[in-house]
């Protein structure tokens, strides 16, 4: 029986989750996966890495993407190079794996869809939030227990940062619209189906204009008259409490996800809480014995890359989200319901 295709891997960039997610996954799946050459602009943390993974360090992301001992990228932080190793990797014939943390634009994100189906590669957006065990289970409830979603309510809670006010609002917008996207995706995995409009509201920080200290978004994903099949997402996103606040930020957390279904309900915590109610009561679950959710993102890459079916499917979903939150902007900007037509985008 033939064995496990090994693939041989080139780091750009080391995001916040190395540590915590990717290094732990990559030890896991070490019959997958091997690391071969890593690239960052922190040169010492790039060569602590290397020396740990027995793999090279190189002085620029070209070089990695074109080494013949690489088959496939994995882009994890944001840096001065924006989309260029992505763009670099297409042209390599390079399968990707781009962490959550890399920052698109709507129209950049469109350029790199074309690039990607231009290329043939295997392009997987890291989407972490539909492989938490609680979202999967969540998942099986709604098809055998609970029934089709109606309301789904989330909130994600930031804390506000200090200091440098214009540099501040930078980095504070980005990480809003970072969670923002996620959330929108993770409404649209869980519904199954893409929202037909957006409305959105924000309310101004005290300290300039074009910050925003909470955001709040509405998306409906209906389908038809049946009130049965009505559905509406609310999504909220609040840097509101200074960062220097510690217990505030801590206290009493919301659930990252409530599910209202046609016959029941569900509380998510990420990345293992699940509560949920029916007829029969409360029912609790315990899915820490599941797999972690890096270990399930880099399984479903390896799955992507080694299939005879080129999966991009990812960079699809990253894009309507990504066009949802510019919808959700639009709102924000001009008072008004925004129309998501993505049926129309798929035929013209």
């Amino acid at each position: 029986m033939p064995g496990i295709m090994k693939l041989r891997l080139g780091l750009i960039g080391l995001g916040k989750d190395w540590q915590t997610r990717h290094l732990p996954a990559l030890r896991l799946l070490q019959d997958r996966f091997e690391v071969r050459a890593v690239y960052s602009s922190v040169s010492l943390f790039a060569d602590q890495v290397a020396r740990e993974l027995r793999a090279e360090r190189v002085d620029g992301y070209r070089d990695l993407v074109e080494r013949e001992d690489v088959d496939a990228i994995m882009m994890l932080e944001a840096d001065w190079y924006g989309l260029l190793p992505l763009m670099a990797a297409c042209d390599a014939g390079k399968a990707v794996y781009c962490s959550s943390e890399i920052d698109f634009e709507p129209a950049a994100a469109a350029e790199l869809k074309r690039r990607v189906d231009q290329a043939g590669i295997a392009f997987m957006s890291e989407l972490p939030r539909r492989f938490a065990p609680a979202t999967l289970r969540l998942k099986e409830l709604i098809a055998t227990r609970l029934g089709h979603p109606r309301l789904l309510f989330c909130h994600r809670r930031l804390p506000a940062e200090t200091g440098d006010h214009s540099r501040s609002a930078r980095s504070l917008n980005a990480r809003s619209d970072r969670e923002l996207i996620e959330l929108i995706d993770w409404c649209r995995y869980i519904v199954g189906h893409d929202p037909n409009w957006v409305q959105a509201v924000w309310h101004p920080s005290i300290h300039d204009s074009i910050t925003a200290d909470y955001q709040i978004i509405s998306l409906d994903f209906s389908q038809g008259d049946d009130n049965r099949r009505r559905t509406l997402a609310q999504i909220s996103c609040g840097a509101y409490i200074p960062s220097s606040w510690h217990e505030a930020i801590a206290f009493r957390p919301p659930a990252a996800v409530q599910v209202c279904c046609e016959k029941g309900l569900a509380f998510v915590d990420l990345p293992s809480g699940l509560v949920w109610f029916d007829e029969a009561g409360r029912h609790q679950e315990s899915l820490d014995s599941e797999l972690p959710v890096g270990q399930q993102l880099l399984t479903q890459f390896h799955r992507a890359v080694t299939s005879l079916l080129r999966k991009v499917g990812d960079l699809e979903d990253a894009y309507r989200a990504l066009s949802t939150l510019e919808g959700a902007q639009r709102s924000m900007r001009e008072g008004i319901r925004v129309q998501l037509d993505f049926n129309r985008e798929e035929n013209a």
